[in-house]
């Protein structure tokens, strides 16, 4: 990074200035606001680390990064850690990010449960709160957004200003495929005509952004799972009904209309022959490769559905259906993996879910199992099939984010590009 005027992009920093970074009364401002950024999102790759090596990595000049880490010791940003003495010279002083330094808040809301996160500004966890329910009832769920939310911040006391955000994560289409889940058309198109991010910008004065569920679970795995080490996958998500996102150059793809990476439509065969009328829809993915046909394997044998998402699925009475739905749901998930090779040839196709990570695993192994049975003439090569890292917080996770993000990176467009 060069430290002129000339090596800023063409952005408006200044019009996104975070509330923690103070803008500084100087020609350069935008610059140092974008330098301060730099030395942030170096700490938030690589660990502490000494001046000497955020210069290195960053490509700053000491004296730069000297102003620059006062400047963010000033705004309570970061930490400096126990000395590492060495053979000869001074001690090095590791520095890192101050977990209080920044806080967000991530909520999800999701067919089978809503999850709120407190994030602080290293990306961890701190408070966790999740509500479990059939349906998401409009009635029900919106007082409790604000209730639960109003939770997390007073619980922070004097820290509850370092809250730079709120991100919600939810289907962009929350009432979609409403008959598979028995639901009403008159409680589908309740939820078609919702702003949910409105619903909850007026609930808090804290700035609130929204993202598709599925594109904040891949912007989680992208900045804190596999993505600090593939620059290109295809990310699919087991939940309640499976979704995806798609990873190109270490930069979000959302596409024309913010979907890329919807799997769920993906048809599983060829249409049938005949008339319009006549043709029947094949299959798509989400009838085979979601988590609801596990809930309804179990409902038919009058076990519990919710089982599916906890360590009782590989359990008896659960685990004969739960084998049985992983080697389906394996089949299904190995063509839309092909399908996404042969479209978009990339490094690796990173798999998580709302299932414990046993079933996580069992399903991997299947998939690679059926991926081997394929034709891949044509083709380089089956791509890697990898675990996601973060489980079922990747959402509400990627929620969190996005307001971090947009307060405190040097690129505010790497979630955006499309």
């Amino acid at each position: 990074m060069l430290d002129t005027d000339a090596s800023l992009p063409a952005v408006d920093n200044a019009a996104a200035s975070p509330a923690l970074l103070r803008q500084r009364g100087s020609n350069h401002v935008g610059l140092r606001q974008f330098n301060e950024r730099v030395v942030l999102q170096a700490l938030r790759t690589h660990g502490s680390l000494a001046k000497a090596e955020m210069a290195r990595v960053t490509g700053l000049t000491a004296q730069t990064i000297g102003l620059i880490t006062a400047r963010l010791d000033e705004d309570q940003l970061l930490r400096r850690e126990a000395p590492v003495r060495g053979r000869v010279g001074q001690p090095s002083v590791p520095i890192g990010l101050n977990p209080d330094g920044a806080f967000a808040i991530g909520i999800k809301i999701g067919r089978r449960s809503a999850d709120w996160l407190l994030v602080d500004f290293t990306g961890h966890v701190r408070e966790r709160i999740v509500l479990d329910y059939a349906f998401p009832d409009i009635d029900v769920l919106l007082p409790a957004i604000r209730t639960h939310l109003n939770q997390l911040l007073d619980g922070l006391g004097p820290l509850r200003s370092r809250v730079v955000g709120v991100g919600v994560a939810a289907p962009f289409q929350l009432g979609g495929w409403h008959r598979m889940l028995g639901l009403s058309d008159d409680q589908a198109d309740a939820w078609t005509h919702l702003d949910l991010a409105a619903e909850v910008q007026a609930m808090t004065d804290l700035p609130v952004s929204f993202a598709k569920d599925t594109t904040a679970a891949t912007v989680a795995e992208l900045v804190q799972g596999r993505g600090r080490d593939l620059k290109s996958f295809l990310y699919l998500f087991v939940d309640t009904f499976v979704g995806g996102g798609l990873v190109l150059h270490s930069h979000l793809h959302r596409g024309v209309n913010g979907n890329a990476g919807a799997v769920a439509s993906l048809p599983l065969q060829t249409a049938p022959a005949g008339t319009a009328a006549e043709a029947t829809p094949p299959p798509q993915l989400i009838s085979q490769a979601s988590l609801w046909d596990l809930e309804q394997r179990l409902r038919e044998h009058g076990l519990d559905p919710t089982a599916a998402y906890d360590q009782r699925a590989l359990q008896n009475p659960w685990r004969e259906h739960t084998h049985e739905w992983v080697a389906s749901c394996a089949q299904a998930l190995a063509q839309c993996v092909v399908s996404g090779t042969a479209f978009l040839d990339v490094d690796a196709v990173v798999i998580d879910g709302s299932m414990s990570r046993d079933v996580l695993q069992r399903l991997l192994d299947q998939t690679r199992a059926a991926l081997s049975r394929y034709n891949w003439e044509g083709l380089f090569s089956p791509p890697r099939i990898e675990p996601g890292t973060l489980g079922s917080d990747a959402r509400a996770l990627g929620g969190a984010l996005l307001p971090l993000h947009t307060c405190f990176a040097p690129d505010r467009d790497v979630f955006l590009k499309a």
